[in-house]
Parts: structure tokens; sequence; C-alpha cells
């Protein structure tokens, strides 16, 4: 049982804070490579391959993690298992300070993501809890996506200040400082909450998701390097795991992940359009930084400036997005942001040599707009779609999506984009950016066919948990 069911203003108020926080360091942690990739390569003698996986292994931590860390939440305690990840994320970040090589590096780059996978996952489910449906709840969800955008602008402008005044392994200390403090406060002054129901955590389930994604992505990584047999093995291999593990849950009376919430229009809409912005605009964005530097030969500091004005944008459009008009509902801010996005890609295309930061700015400023009112329907329908008592779940899910959708994605901008010459860089980012926008127009038009429908009241509830229907998308 929670310990509350009406959180104090001040509670409310502490929460909110502690799990923006959160949120912002995750993002910072997330993108820190973005700006320092050239200076760590040098450092620790990494070549292509060990650079790939530098800048993807987070992604590895966060999509294997996001969804057991927000289920045990809801089991178990949403505060301890974010403090665990605060925890997790300040010593993966100590080993990234000091790594001696590229493979210690990568490992503690996935430890930073199975702690800011924990960190994600349950501060939605924390906002979920302290935070009734309503206005309070909009206005709060607008804050967690403001905090996606905040940390995706502040992670690559701090990490190339730190690179160019201590080095690449500074950005690493400075996460560590700041993430141990955030796991005391986390403990000391967040209230304690879960769902209803307590029992053992789904271990088949979690495994078996865990090998599915591990291999997955690591296939995908791979085949930014080149198609061959371990290509073969590791993305066939996923899938046969993806598939026991649809079995597995399918007959589990209580599953880490009940397959039936995909029955919900919402809960369906709300992770397709997850997918889409990972695998469209965040896979191109985490591109942007290396076509600047070495498709433009400008510096990391200068990439990260530009990059201000998607980033920065979308944080202060998440922030208005609940002024929106009410009629204005989740299905088609949803929709609406995804389109944005599209346009402001379509407006990233026919670069040349000499096209600069005039050229770059009126796209990136659409983009930004249009993902702020994405990010914060995102938030929100994460926790509205899910059952009573399975926020974490909910937003486990979601998150999950959303980065397995920019693992697929940066794999199709690389391969696309990733060329010596620099010529042949901006034309694969011409290219790249057109395929992305594609993503993010199918994935709208997805969501808008996705329609709530009439079902019997149990239908698409997940079994033994039956509280309600939950909020459809509108």
């Amino acid at each position: 049982m929670s310990v509350k069911t009406e959180p104090a203003g001040a509670e409310q108020a502490r929460t909110l804070g502690l799990a923006a926080a959160g949120t912002v360091l995750a993002m910072i942690a997330y993108t820190t490579p973005l700006a320092t990739l050239a200076s760590t390569a040098t450092g620790l003698g990494a070549g292509p391959d060990a650079q790939a996986w530098i800048l993807s292994s987070m992604s590895v931590g966060l999509a294997v993690a996001l969804l057991p860390a927000g289920a045990v939440g809801d089991d178990h305690g949403r505060r301890r298992m974010f403090a665990t990840g605060a925890l997790v994320l300040a010593a993966a970040s100590v080993l990234a300070a000091l790594a001696p090589g590229a493979g210690t590096l990568v490992a503690a780059r996935v430890g930073q993501g199975l702690g800011a996978a924990a960190i994600l996952a349950c501060s939605l489910g924390l906002i979920g809890h302290a935070f009734p449906a309503g206005p309070l709840r909009l206005r709060a969800t607008g804050v967690w996506g403001a905090a996606v955008g905040v940390g995706i602008a502040v992670g690559p402008l701090a990490a190339a200040g730190l690179d160019t005044a201590v080095g690449w392994r500074g950005p690493h200390w400075l996460i560590a400082v700041l993430a141990a403090p955030l796991a005391w406060a986390a403990h000391r002054l967040l209230a304690e909450s879960r769902g209803d129901r307590r029992q053992r955590v789904d271990l088949p389930g979690a495994l078996l998701l865990g090998g599915a994604l591990t291999a997955l992505l690591a296939g995908l990584v791979e085949v930014r390097l080149g198609w061959g047999p371990a290509v073969v093995a590791l993305l066939g291999g996923g899938a046969l795991l993806a598939v026991a593990f649809v079995l597995v849950e399918l007959r589990r009376p209580a599953p880490m992940l009940d397959l039936r919430l995909f029955a919900r229009p919402d809960f369906t809409g709300a992770a397709v359009a997850a997918v889409a912005t990972g695998a469209g605009i965040i896979a191109l964005m985490s591109f942007m930084p290396t076509l600047l530097q070495r498709g433009y030969g400008h510096g990391a500091l200068y990439a990260a400036v530009l990059l201000l004005a998607w980033s920065a944008t979308s944080a202060v459009t998440a922030l208005l997005a609940r002024r929106l008009p009410a009629r204005f509902g989740a299905r088609a801010q949803l929709a609406a942001g995804l389109l944005g996005v599209g346009i402001g890609q379509a407006m990233l295309t026919g670069l040349d040599a000499g096209a600069g930061a005039a050229r770059m700015l009126p796209g990136l400023l659409v983009a930004g707009a249009a993902s702020g009112v994405l990010n914060a329907a995102l938030a929100r329908q994460a926790v509205a779609s899910a059952p009573v008592g399975l926020a974490g779940v909910g937003s486990g899910t979601n998150n999950t999506a959303r980065y397995l959708g920019a693992a697929v994605g940066v794999t199709i901008v690389a391969v696309l984009a990733a060329h010596p010459e620099p010529a042949a860089m901006v034309a694969g980012w011409n290219a790249a950016a057109l395929v992305t926008a594609a993503v993010s127009v199918v994935g709208a038009v997805v969501v808008l066919l996705v329609r709530p429908r009439r079902v019997p009241r149990d239908a698409g509830e997940p079994r033994s948990h039956p509280q309600r229907a939950g909020t459809r998308l509108s």
C-alpha cells in the first residue's frame, strides 16, 4: 500500500524537483560522449569499433533496465529504486572517470545506463503517485518533459566546457558528484510509493528481455561497422529471445509486462510515438555534433551551442504545452508533435559544403518546438495509459520504446552519413534527415490510426490488476 494517497503541496514540490533533477542528470550522462568522443578516443587510443560502442553502450543499459526497474519500483518501492539508480549512476561514473581503456569505459557506460534507467522509470512513477489526474499532473509531466530537454541541452555544453578545461574525464566526475547527493536526497526527502500488488520479481521475464535487447542492440552497433556472421548471430539470437520473452509473459499469472496492455489504444499509441521519437529526431540530433565537427570542422563547443536551438526550445515548449486547449487531447498532441518534428527534420536537408548555423537554425527551432509538445505528451501518457499502480511499468515501457527506437535510428543514420570525407558526410546527412523525417511522419499517422474504441470494461486489463480501464487517448 502507498504511504500517502494525497501528498501535501510541499511533498509534491519535493517529488517533482527531485524527479526533474534526476531526469536532467540522466540526460547529461546520456549526451556526454556527443561532445567528448574525439578527446576520449585520443586519450584511450580507441578505434572506430570502440568509438561506436562508447557512443551506444549507455543505450544498452537503458533499454535493458527501464522496464524491469519500473516494474520493481511499482512492486517494491519507487523511492528505493530511484535512490538505488542514482547510486549506481554515481558508481558507474567514477568507474568511467578512472577507466584505463576503452573496454572499461564501455562497461561503465552500460552501468550508467542501468542507473539512469531506474531514475527515469521511477521518476514518472513518483510523479504519477504524487499528482492526481488533472491540471496539477498536467503541469508536473510538462516539467518532466522540459527536464528531458534541459538535460539534452546542458549535457553537451557542460561536457564540452569540462573537456576543454580538464579533459574528457571531467564530465564523468561531475555526474558522480551530482548523483551521490541525489541518492541521499531521494532517500531522505521522498515519500515511498508502490502499487497495490506485492509479488516476486519476474526473473525469467527480466532475463529474457534483457538478453533480447542486449543482443539486438549489440547487433545494431556492429551493423554500423559492417555486416558479418557476428551481426547475424546477434540479431537472430535477439529475435529468438524476444519471441521466448513473449511466450513466457503470456503464460505467467503475474508477468513483468502484461502484453494485453497493448490492446489498449492509449498505451499502444504512446509506445508507437516513443519509438518514432527515438528513431526520428533523437537519432538525427545524436549525429549532428559529428556532422558539425567532422563534416564542417567546427569545435565541440560550437556544436553544443548550436544544438541548443533544438534542445532548449523543446524544454520551453514542454513547459508551455499544458496551456494547450483541453480539446487538443493527448493523441492529437502526439501526432502533431511528430508531424512538426518531421517538418523540422525535412528543413534540415539540402545542406552543402558552405552551410552554416543560419541554414540549420530554422529547422532546429521548428523541430525543437514540436519536440517539447511531444515530450510533454509522452510523459503524461506514460503515466495515464497504464492502470492504477503500474505507473513504473508504463514509464519503463515508454522509455524502453524510445531508446530502442533511438538505437535503430542511430544505426540507420550512421550507415547513411558516417563517411570519412566531409562532402560525403554532408550528402549522407541530407539522406538521413529525409529518412528520419519520414519515420516521424509515419509515426504521426499510426498514432492517429490507433483510435479508441468501445470495449468491455475488463478488456485490455493486465491479469490480476483489474483496477480500471485507464485514461484513453482523445
